[in-house]
């Protein structure tokens, strides 16, 4: 599937993943990852990925990259580029994939590894059948419990 962005905009975006992997702190992993988020308004924010002792507290470098944006104001945007250390492209995590979702449910997801080979696919290729905002308020609100008069 052809990336819908230009290609001048694409190689940028996998030139700030990759270069901001380098910033990553993988004390653990040893598995340098690096995000690239290009936002609606066409800036590009990027993310690593931070490890912890407590494993569960870990980071991930596409929501480092989608939590820095939203800081600065971004809500929206249009692509997720992962780099990954590896000889084969690695998509985004499960849960990386719904934080996509609640800000891109329709993002272009391009992973790139160091070599020539590239995973391009979009969100709802990734994560069918998404829970996310628009499942929140589809609920009716009960005013009452079940059985409760």
């Amino acid at each position: 599937m052809p990336i819908p962005l230009p290609a001048p905009t694409v190689r940028l975006l996998e030139k700030v993943a990759k270069e901001i992997s380098a910033s990553a702190y993988a004390p653990y992993s040893g598995f340098r990852v690096g995000s690239a988020v290009l936002g609606a308004s066409g800036k590009i924010y990027a993310g690593c990925n931070v490890e912890n002792a407590s494993y569960s507290l870990c980071h991930c470098a596409e929501r480092t990259a989608i939590v820095s944006a939203v800081a600065a104001g971004e809500r929206k945007f249009q692509a997720v580029v992962v780099y990954t250390p590896t000889p084969a492209p690695t998509a985004p995590c499960g849960a990386c994939r719904q934080v996509i979702h609640e800000f891109a449910p329709d993002a272009i997801i391009l992973s790139v590894c160091d070599s020539a080979a590239r995973l391009e696919t979009t969100l709802p290729a990734l994560l069918t059948h998404a829970f996310g905002p628009k499942d929140l308020k589809a609920q009716p609100t009960a005013s009452k419990a079940p059985g409760k008069r």
